[in-house]
């Protein structure tokens, strides 16, 4: 390599005092003399050394490898010097970055981004909570709207200006899943602009594209019965489903020509759902409750089911016929009012005057009649329902009530006492052998063992099965009696099923006497007319 080839001023640019490892000559000294400047590079450049490193350099350049002029190693190099250069190749990239080289990363990370680096190393990944909550109703699943609308468009296919309500009974039952009568409430649920027909797209959109599609069938009924604005049941809101029952069921039929008494009938059935449902007795019955009862289950019982009066909860015929009988013998001026004389004489007069007493104080319940010392037919419903089926926890709970003298819902001893004390005097005048107050007190306490001694409360009522019959030791004389005899045909027939409450017995029993009664009056007056009709005969 010529010097002469080197400018001079390119000269003096590579002259490093460093480099030519000549520290004693400071560079302010190589800079303006240019003449030692070159004697100096001729002489470095004559160093073996030198050459080496120069034709490595030159072989690095042929082969396209980087050339690293200023490389000076500080370990030994071919030659075995302790200060020779060497051609240093850089270190292998790593395998995560083959674009970047560590270093020029390093420079391009700021402090922040790597705290956020760290901190998204260091977190665990958050996973997206599902919607669990729903205002208006979990919406339908797409295949379960799929079925519904496939179903919807077989039924509206041959009506597309819609249904109208006589028509609406096979959506109900097909599409709905509810019980047929209950066509006429949903009809008019969807039609609320009273065009009297409902098309595909309104029953769409009620039923398949809101929340009614998966609610639960008890909700839908709730949703279906009740007033918009509300959030309970009325017994009003029952009439409509009532209505249609009588209209449509095959077991009531025989009563469409006897309007008065279709009326009465459905009466019944709203007044013992809701004694034995609306727990609370403030005549709203709300969802919860209707969740916890069966009324849902013996409702699709009644639309499948033609003969009415196996269906023993709320609907049966028979039951309604024996509770309407045995009213219309008390209600001796037919006003649709008891007053105190009328109820004493219930059962063959098996209440006490204290017990009648209580309940026209309106203590177990406030009477609906709206007249002072008056008894309406609903209230009777309710006190029959109550007196003929002391098992049951309405019924427990309505007596509690009654015996519970000062209200603080505990049953003393003095309160007992106050009113078995009329049942002795009753026992003496029947000349019956009476039964002391302190051994019927042991007995009570033997029947039910309450969690204090000396008190009763409802809730050791509850416990026991045995607590109808300490009502009937307290104020109903022929009840006591039959269970201290212990008669051995109401035994057998508790044995032979127990399925039956007291209260399916007891109408049983009452409406064969009952229809025994007409049929042998009926006959009587058969007899009659056939009598006269011969005597008339010949003339």
């Amino acid at each position: 390599m010529d010097i002469d080839t080197v400018g001079g001023n390119d000269v003096v640019s590579y002259l490093d005092p460093e480099l030519l490892h000549l520290p004693e000559v400071s560079s302010f000294e190589l800079k303006p003399t240019t003449q030692i400047a070159e004697e100096l590079f001729s002489q470095w450049l004559s160093q073996p050394d030198t050459s080496r490193l120069v034709k490595s350099l030159i072989r690095d350049a042929k082969a396209g490898l980087p050339i690293n002029a200023h490389g000076i190693s500080s370990s030994a190099g071919a030659g075995g010097g302790s200060n020779s250069l060497t051609n240093v190749s850089p270190p292998p990239l790593s395998p995560r970055s083959s674009c970047v080289s560590p270093r020029t990363s390093k420079q391009k990370i700021s402090p922040f981004s790597l705290a956020s680096t760290r901190k998204l190393a260091t977190e665990p990944a958050q996973e997206a909570i599902p919607q669990f909550y729903f205002q208006h109703g979990r919406p339908p699943a797409n295949e379960l709207k799929e079925q519904c609308l496939s179903r919807i468009n077989l039924l509206f296919n041959n009506n597309l200006d819609g249904l109208h309500i006589d028509e609406f009974k096979l959506v109900t039952r097909e599409v709905c899943k509810l019980p047929s009568f209950f066509s006429s409430a949903l009809f008019r649920r969807i039609d609320v602009e009273c065009y009297g027909i409902v098309t595909r797209d309104a029953f769409l959109k009620y039923w398949a594209e809101s929340s009614m599609l998966t609610m639960d069938m008890a909700t839908q009924v709730f949703e279906i019965l009740k007033q918009p604005n509300r959030r309970y049941l009325t017994k009003a809101d029952f009439k409509p489903v009532l209505e249609e029952l009588l209209a449509t069921h095959p077991g009531l039929e025989f009563l469409q020509g006897t309007p008065e008494f279709q009326e009465k009938y459905a009466e019944t059935v709203i007044y013992r759902i809701f004694y034995y449902i609306n727990r609370s007795g403030n005549g709203r019955l709300t969802l919860r409750e209707l969740k916890r009862s069966n009324l849902i289950f013996v409702m699709q019982q009644v639309d499948e089911e033609e003969e009415i009066n196996k269906i023993l909860r709320y609907f049966s015929y028979e039951h309604f016929y024996v509770i309407y009988c045995k009213f219309w013998e008390l209600d001796t001026d037919h006003d649709y009012l008891l007053d105190r004389e009328n109820l004493i004489r219930y059962g063959n007069h098996c209440l006490t005057y204290r017990i009648v007493d209580r309940i026209f104080s309106q203590v177990p319940k406030k009477f609906s009649s709206n007249v002072e010392g008056k008894m309406s037919y609903e209230d009777f419903v309710y006190f029959i329902l109550a007196e003929e089926d002391k098992s049951s926890e309405p019924s427990l709970e309505y007596w509690f009530k009654c015996i519970d003298l000062d209200g603080n819902g505990v049953l003393t001893s003095s309160e007992l006492q106050y009113f078995y004390e009329e049942q002795l005097h009753r026992m003496s005048c029947m000349s019956q052998e009476p039964v002391l107050f302190e051994d019927i007190l042991c007995q009570i306490v033997d029947m039910i063992s309450p969690e204090r001694e000396g008190y009763i409360t409802l809730h050791d009522l509850k416990r026991s099965k045995l607590s109808g019959n300490i009502f009937n030791i307290l104020f109903n004389l022929n009840k006591f009696m039959a269970f201290e005899s212990r008669d051995p045909f109401l035994i057998h027939q508790e044995r032979e099923d127990p399925t039956l409450t007291e209260w399916d017995r007891f109408a049983h029993r009452e409406y064969v006497r009952l229809s025994m009664e007409e049929d042998s009056e009926a006959a009587s007056n058969g007899n009659v007319e056939s009598w006269e009709e011969s005597l008339e005969a010949p003339f």
